[in-house]
Order: C-alpha cells, then structure tokens, then sequence
C-alpha cells in the first residue's frame, strides 16, 4: 500500500476526527525530511480530490463531515460592487453561499452573519442561495468617503463601493465639514430597520479635487497607517546612524570583496548586494548580502510591532508607505555605497548547469563598492557601452561573470519547468500635483533579470536548509491550481487552437510552460498569460513547505527583502537562533512552532492589502490620464469577454469597457464558450484575443471606469448625461434611482430613515443580462430602427 493509500484508509475510518500533519506523521511513522515533503503532497492532492478539507486550525477534515442546523449558517459576508455578496462559511467543507442584493438585510462587507439557506432562483439558479438572518459582528467600524450636505446634518458617500449604505451624520458630529470634502467616518450606530448606518467625522482629509487627497483616501479606505507611532519613531531615533566595531566582532569580513548593489534609479532601501568570483574548479562563486534588519529591529519593541503590523512596505503611484521608518530603511539598514553596513549572507558555489552544489549561511559585515541602477547594467552588458564600460572597469569583469551565471540560472529554471509570465507591466508618472502625464511600460531588461534570479536562488537555497533541518521555518508556498479552473484554461485556449490532453487534476508546470511558449510574440500572449495567472492559486506564507508550482521549485522562501517584507525579518530571526547565536532550545522551538501560523496568515492577508491598494491607486490614476485623451483612438487587444460587453487592452495596459449598448451595428450575444460576442445578423465575431480600434468616449475617474467605442460602428444615441444607463444597470437599481428622486422632494425626515439612499447604478455595476433577451424585443427594437 502507497502513502496515499495509506492515508485515505485513515481519513476514511468511521471514528475519523480531522488531523494535522503532525498527526498524520505520528500515525504512520514518517520521521523524515523526505517523507513530510511527500505527506504534504499527499494531503493537498486528497484536497483538490474533494476527499478532505483543512480547516482554519490546519487540520484535514473529511469532506461532508458537519451539517447544517436548521439550516443556518454562521460564516463572513463578502459584499461585491454589484450589489449582490458571498457568505464564506465558517465550516471550510461548504460551498460559499449566494446572497441577492435584496437578501442582504443591510449587512456589510466583512460581517459576521447568521444565514438561512433557502432554494435558488433566475441567474444563479444551482447556486447554493441565502438571506443575512442575523448580524452577529460589525466588520467596518470606520469608512472612507465624500462628504454631501443638508441643512441640519449630512450624508457620507464611501468610496468602497462593497459598501451600499450611506453614513447619516447628524448636527454636530461634522467637524464643520463642507459639500465635496473627503472624510473619515467612524461609525456609532449600526443600520436599522430603514435607518441608514450613524456616524461622526474623525478626520477632514481635504478637498475630492484638492492635488493628493485621492491617492490618500484610497490609502485609508484600506485601513493603512501612514504615520508611526511616537514610541516607534523614538525607537528608531535611538539607533546610532553608525555602526560600533563591537558590532562587527564574530561577523566575517566581507568588505575587501568586490561588493554592489543593483536597484531603480529612485530606489531608496537598499537591501541586497552581490558578489561573485570564478572558482578554479569552472564553478562561480554567488554571495548575496541582504541587510541585516534583525540586528535593529528586535522581537517584541514597539518597532518589531508596527513592522509586524504593518507587514509590508506599500508601493503607490507617488509614493512609499514604508514598514519600518526612514531613518532605518534609507539609513543604517539600507546598503548604501561606501559605508559599513551589518548583512546577512548566503554564499552559493553554481556549477556550469546552473546547481547549487555547495552554500554557507552566515552574518557579515560590507561595504558596497557601487550603487549602481538597472538602467546602467543594462547598457554595460547588454548594450557594451564603452563610456559606461570604462567609468565602471573595476566592476564590469564581474558582471559579465554575473550575466552568464544569470543565463544558467534561468536555463535551469527552465529546464524543470518554471512558468516566466512575463506580462507586461506599466508605471504611471505623475506631476509634482499628483497629476498623471504618462503611463510608461516597464523594461525589463538583463539587469533586472540577473538581480531575480540571484534573489531566488538564495530563497531557495535558504528553504531547502531549513527544510531538510526539520525545524519550525516560514515558507513563501504556490500551490497547484485548483483543477476547475485548470479545466476553465484549457477550454479558454481552444480558442487559439491550443489542445492539452488530460486533465486539470495533476498538472506539472512545464505544461503551463509549452503553453507559454507556444504564444510567445503572438497577440494573444498577453490574454493567454493573463488568464493563465488567473487560473493560478495565490502565493502566501506557511509554516509548512508545500513547494512553489510556477517556480517549479520544491523548497521557497522569503530572504531577500527584510526592509520591506515582515516575513523576511522572520526568516532572518530564525537563521540567527538556528545557525549564528544557536539559541533555539526546545521551549524555543515550541513558541515558534505556535507563532508562524498566525505570522503567515497576518501578513499573507497583509499583502493582499497592499496589492489592492496598490491596484486601486493605479486604476485611479489610468482613468485620469485617459480623462485627457477622450475623442481620441487607439489600437488594442480584446482581454476578456462578458454578457454586457468586452474589455479592451491598450498597449500601455489601460483597460476599458466596450458596452453592449455601444456595439451599435448588429445585435450582440456573448457567447461564453468561445468567449466571444457575436452579431446576430453579421455574424460578426469579436473575441478575447481580438485586435481592435476603439475611440475613447467618456472616463470616470470616481468608479476608474473607462468606456470605449469600436472605431466605425455607428454612434450611439445618447440620452442626457444624468440618464445615461451605468453598465450592468438592473432594473432594480434604476428604481433605486427614481426614488431618489422623490425622496429628495419629502424632506429631511424620509432623508434620516434612509430612504433617500441615492441611485447606486453606477456603483452596483450589476451583471447585465444579455442585451436583447427574447424575440418580442428584438422585433420592437427593429422596428424602431
């Protein structure tokens, strides 16, 4: 009997009760490095399998294990833009359930909820279906928005549109704001009945139009600080900008080896530095040095707090929100040129097919030779410019070491079948007024990527000792994709008439990879990539090794970048009471063997936060940038398809939206298996992947929506500006909408029981249902015609 084997006849014993890793190891008598990595696989594939489910706590629950109770469910509701919601169970083993916009009972995004689940209906019928019975915790507490005036009290508009009740603000509570100014709401009082939620304003954050205070509502619509504490920055004052020879002792000396570090010209943190030397056996010698951040930041100070809260720098259009203060991550932390600074190394020897065959860990003490910028690589090795080659002949033999040593890197990482997406990237560049004036493709050239692969050679190098250690450790892991969405993929690329046999159910990464290949330089690539990476899992941080699938690497971490990331100021503690101090007792082992559950999910989550701020802000600032090319057109590619409409790609990565109700010259269907919206009578196609010329009709920056036409269609006719439909306008938002108006007309007293809620058209976005949806209405259209 196999291992798989062996441990589905336990989870399939009657008297099962769900069980860790650690259990599962016990039970069978698996004692080593090899046998959890294989355990760990086991136990995911039974997962993707549907025979089991982990649970919160990390255990593996048999699938079907619990019920429901009279048919309530307790779990979080996950409010969409739409209007309508999820509920995520608490029992990890049930499906999300589908909550209807009128089924929301005034709950908001991120409560916890008492479902009842009831029989579904129209678009999501099969779906499993719920209405909110009960609110047990209120998740938002404070709210983001624009503030709108009455006579005796006001009304807050939130930015995040997941949330569909405006906030009353009575007389009084105001802070003596005015019509059109960005505030921070703290909520008192919870919706009622037809009340809508009560609350008072903590903070004017200036003007809607006032240069900056969009990017800054954005940031605190996301919960970040911005400043730190007193207590942190004292902290941070009391750190000597120097450092003491005392500090150097017991450290190995690395500053007479030619060191440097390669970063964008407006990096400010610096926090890894190379070196590397040919060794007389044909091998190359990689040592890289990231900054010693643990020797500053130490467990439990009011820093280590606010970097462990904060979990990750925040990278914005303008500017940076940094985890730790400026005085450490541009100061004594960052490896500037020509100082002293305190690192941590990993010294790697990489023979000729790109192995590493042997490594050190160890802390050290350098001193960067040159700053040097991606851009400045670039032209020494790629382009050999001879004024740079010469300005920099100390260190140009080096990196020509560096790139063929980079070469080999990503010829094995190729070889075993890692996915390089590669998709384009695009900065946007703002005026000292926060106003956008260009958005730029990022170039990705050989300096960029010789200072990648270095950087996941160490994080792998450093996992894989930890791994084989068999010691509590933190892990960047990248799971298989889920098989369904696999499936989705490989049905989505017939349409490019890719064929992969086989199933979604065990795919190895090199398949992903041919794929890859395969529309390399073709239009699609860019479509075909995207959905690709959409059909993945989301990396995060475990305490557990599961390997990385698009690395194709079986052992990941975080190392490299401890001024910015928390969990690489994890990683750094570890190696010192693992390898330098060798503090790591049992006791010691147990407290992190209880923290790095929580560590991994905080600061997963963390990320995900700043990913969509990030997102947020550069949506922000595209829509504002196309605000001034309205009339104007472009060239660009088809990037997804849906029953309202299409969304087109430009080559500078700007989306936009081709209504239905702007494909003017046939009767439009969408077609989901093909992706594809196609004309009745033409029998025109226009599917994902598609080259087409749009002109830029109208921008919203507020909802960073931006509306195309396809160049030669007719033009549609337009009604007033205030009754122009909002795509995915449903018939119950437009109500919404007419009530506004008559509330307006009843006064203040019908305005403080909620009913005034303004049109919510635009921000609900509600799915469309197709254009013309039945024969009567086809002809009346015609006949209009």
């Amino acid at each position: 009997m196999n291992l798989k084997q062996s441990v589905a006849e336990i989870i399939k014993q009657p008297d099962y009760e769900p069980m860790s890793v650690s259990d599962f190891q016990d039970c069978l008598g698996l004692n080593n490095a090899d046998s959890f990595r294989d355990l760990i696989k086991v136990l995911v594939e039974l997962e993707q399998s549907g025979l089991v489910e982990r649970t919160k706590t990390d255990r593996y629950q048999r699938k079907g294990s619990q019920t429901m109770k009279n048919n309530l469910v307790k779990g979080t509701l996950s409010q969409n833009k739409k209007g309508f919601a999820f509920l995520r169970p608490e029992d990890e083993e049930m499906e999300d359930i589908f909550i209807p916009p009128t089924k929301i009972n005034r709950a908001m995004d991120g409560d916890t909820v008492i479902v009842e689940v009831q029989p579904s209906k129209g678009e999501f019928k099969g779906k499993v279906e719920g209405e909110v019975k009960t609110i047990e915790k209120h998740s938002v507490t404070q709210v983001v928005g624009t503030y709108t005036e009455g006579r005796h009290f006001g009304f807050v508009i939130p930015d995040d549109k997941r949330i569909m009740q405006d906030i009353f603000i009575p007389k009084g509570q105001s802070l003596g704001v005015v019509e059109g100014h960005k505030v921070l709401v703290q909520i008192s009082k919870y919706a009622q009945g037809n009340d809508n939620p009560e609350g008072h304003i903590s903070a004017i954050l200036g003007h809607k139009n006032d240069p900056g205070v969009d990017i800054l509502s954005i940031i605190y619509q996301h919960g970040i600080e911005i400043e730190f504490p007193d207590e942190v920055l004292k902290e941070a004052e009391a750190i000597p900008e120097t450092i003491e020879p005392s500090e150097i002792e017991g450290r190995r000396d690395l500053r007479d080896e030619m060191t440097i570090t390669i970063d964008g010209a407006d990096a400010k943190d610096l926090d890894d530095a190379i070196s590397l030397k040919k060794l007389p056996n044909g091998n190359t010698q990689l040592t890289v040095s990231i900054a010693d951040v643990s020797h500053y930041v130490k467990e439990g100070s009011a820093l280590d707090k606010e970097a462990y809260d904060r979990g990750t720098s925040v990278y914005l259009v303008d500017r940076v929100i940094p985890m730790i203060p400026h005085r450490l991550s541009n100061g004594i932390c960052s490896l500037n040129p020509n100082v002293d600074r305190l690192t941590l190394s990993c010294r790697m020897e990489i023979d000729q097919d790109g192995n590493v065959k042997n490594h050190e860990i160890f802390d050290s003490v350098i001193e960067s030779d040159h700053r040097m910028t991606y851009d400045e690589v670039n032209k020494i090795i790629t382009d050999k410019d001879p004024e740079l080659r010469e300005k920099y002949k100390d260190v140009t033999p080096m990196l020509d070491l560096a790139q063929d040593l980079s070469n080999r890197l990503k010829e094995m990482r190729k070889r075993r079948g890692e996915i390089d997406f590669d998709i384009d990237e695009a900065k946007v560049l703002v005026n000292e007024e926060g106003i956008p004036v260009d958005v730029q493709m990022r170039d990705r050239g050989e300096g960029e990527r010789l200072i990648e692969s270095f950087m996941l050679a160490a994080n792998e190098t450093v996992a894989e000792h930890f791994s084989k250690m068999e010691v509590p450790f933190i892990y960047r892991v990248h799971e298989q994709p889920k098989s369904d969405r696999l499936t989705q993929f490989f049905d989505f690329i017939t349409n490019f008439g890719i064929m992969v046999r086989g199933t979604g159910e065990d795919i190895s990464p090199s398949t992903l990879q041919e794929i890859h290949e395969k529309v390399k330089g073709l239009p699609e690539q860019t479509v075909v990539s995207t959905m690709m990476l959409r059909s993945m899992q989301q990396a995060r941080y475990e305490d557990a090794n599961l390997g990385h699938f698009g690395l194709s690497a079986d052992y990941y971490t975080h190392f490299t970048s401890p001024i910015r990331r928390y969990p690489d100021l994890v990683v750094h503690r570890l190696i010192r009471k693992y390898l330098i101090d060798e503090t790591m007792d049992r006791k010691e082992l147990k407290k992190w063997e209880d923290k790095l559950p929580e560590i991994a999910e905080h600061t997963s989550n963390r990320e995900r936060r700043a990913i969509e701020a990030e997102r947020d802000t550069d949506e922000l600032k595209k829509a504002e940038f196309m605000l001034q090319h309205i009339g104007e057109e472009y060239e660009g590619i088809i990037s997804s398809v849906a029953n309202f409409g299409m969304f087109v790609e430009l080559p500078n990565t700007v989306e936009g939206m081709v209504h239905v109700s702007n494909m003017t010259d046939d009767y439009y269907q969408f077609a989901e298996g093909q992706m594809a919206m196609i004309g009745e009578r033409s029998g025109n196609v226009f599917r994902i992947g598609d080259s087409v010329k749009i002109k830029v009709v109208n921008v919203d920056v507020e909802q960073r929506m931006i509306d195309f036409q396809i160049v030669g269609m007719p033009e549609p006719k337009r009604r007033k500006s205030e009754d122009r439909p909002a795509r995915g306008t449903t018939i119950q938002a437009k109500s919404r909408g007419k009530s506004l108006s008559g509330d307006k007309k009843k006064g203040k007293k019908k305005q403080r029981k909620g009913k005034n809620q303004r049109s919510r058209d635009k921000q609900n976005n509600t799915q469309h249902k197709p254009y013309y949806k039945s024969k009567k209405v086809k002809q009346k259209a015609r006949k209009k015609k």
